[in-house]
């Protein structure tokens, strides 16, 4: 297994000096980008295999253990305030519920059925996609989750596996992605390339569905949901760079809109009030390209 072999370049770590540590670490992270790059192709198939599912209303839901599903709860909870989707779009799943997010169950991860119960209450159908997520690419409890979907459920869902390392793609993954960024300068640690490599390829992979999705004008945010200030300046300046407003005007615009962005620039652009934003927007499918760029 790739991430539990020994790294070489890291024999003598108890040795090191800080100084000696931070260089080393920083050398070993450069392999995480190698890594990402090599798994372009599968995450740009599995990518666009889920993308109908997802614009037609279908939900992401990563499932893994210890690290694995820390980094998809992580993903998960920040769709809401980044792409204003409601909680249940984008869910994550881990190996011995919420408490393991702060205090370690490493035994839960040999649980083959340990996700069935709360896969069951999403009641998931074929817009749905559902990953399983395993470092070592061996995790029961991740392999277990594909398992459910694709044979507990009626409609079946999209699958992928994500490992980093190679193993031959499950039985019940329909899309394998291999995040190869080899042993770690820890042997075994799996909380250090293998996490930062797993979190780059989550932020890949829910960044470009909520993209495709509609859900960016340009690189801007414009389905952020101002929830605190700096949030609310944030929807102010995206006002001001779409409409060509001074601030103080965006932030009387966004407040004409009720607080969201695409509305208040719909407003501007075509000279509208809130509800016939509202409504131009909504027969777009809500999305703000296809209001300005037809």
């Amino acid at each position: 297994m790739l991430t539990e072999a020994r790294n070489a370049g890291s024999a003598g770590l108890h040795k090191l000096s800080a100084a000696e540590c931070v260089r080393l670490m920083n050398r070993e992270n450069a392999a995480v980008l190698v890594a990402m790059e090599q798994a372009e192709a599968a995450l740009t198939a599995f990518i666009t295999a889920a993308e109908p599912g997802f614009i037609a209303g279908g939900r992401l839901v990563y499932l893994g253990a210890g690290t694995s599903g820390r980094l998809g709860v992580l993903d998960a909870s920040e769709a809401p305030p980044t792409f204003q989707v409601e909680p249940g779009r984008v869910v994550g799943i881990i190996a011995g519920g919420d408490a393991s997010l702060r205090r370690s169950s490493e035994s839960r991860e040999d649980e083959f059925q340990g996700a069935w119960d709360e896969l069951a209450a999403l009641h998931l159908g074929r817009h749905d996609t559902v990953i399983g997520i395993a470092a070592g690419g061996t995790t029961p409890y991740a392999l277990g989750a594909l398992t459910f979907a694709k044979t507990q459920v009626a409609d079946a869902p999209l699958t992928a596996f994500i490992s980093c390392t190679p193993v031959p793609r499950p039985e019940h993954a329909d899309h394998l992605i291999v995040l190869a960024s080899g042993p770690e300068v820890l042997t075994g640690s799996t909380r250090l390339k293998a996490g930062t490599v797993t979190k780059l390829a989550l932020n890949t992979i829910s960044t470009t569905l909520m993209v495709r999705a509609g859900k960016a004008y340009g690189n801007l945010m414009v389905d952020v949901r101002a929830t605190n200030a700096k949030l609310r300046d944030r929807a102010a300046r995206i006002v001001a760079e779409l409409t060509g407003r001074e601030r103080a005007a965006a932030f009387a615009l966004l407040d004409a809109a009720g607080g969201t962005v695409k509305t208040a620039v719909v407003m501007a652009r075509c000279a509208l009030d809130r509800p016939s934003a509202e409504a131009r927007l909504d027969a777009h499918d809500g999305r703000l390209d296809r209001v300005l760029d037809g």
